[in-house]
């Protein structure tokens, strides 16, 4: 993989196919970089999840709705 100018890289279809996710963490360990799949919410989106787990992307989607919700609200105040 080449890395952009911007600092990105594409992961190839079978990586993306192994990690079974579309949304990916990492950790470097001993210089080097592991890619870990993220199957569920942890982390910044942990209180739109509530207590029970949700998958990602259904917690990606009501955070963006959340989001939204709330710039519509002080666009209207």
């Amino acid at each position: 993989m080449k890395v952009s100018s911007k600092g990105q890289v594409t992961l190839p279809r079978e990586i993306r196919k192994v990690l079974g996710s579309d949304v990916v963490t990492y950790d470097v360990r001993d210089g080097r970089v592991l890619l870990l799949p993220v199957k569920d919410v942890g982390g910044s989106l942990k209180e739109y999840a509530g207590k029970s787990p949700m998958p990602f992307r259904r917690a990606r989607e009501k955070a963006w709705e959340d989001v939204a919700r709330e710039k519509a609200g002080r666009a209207d105040t």
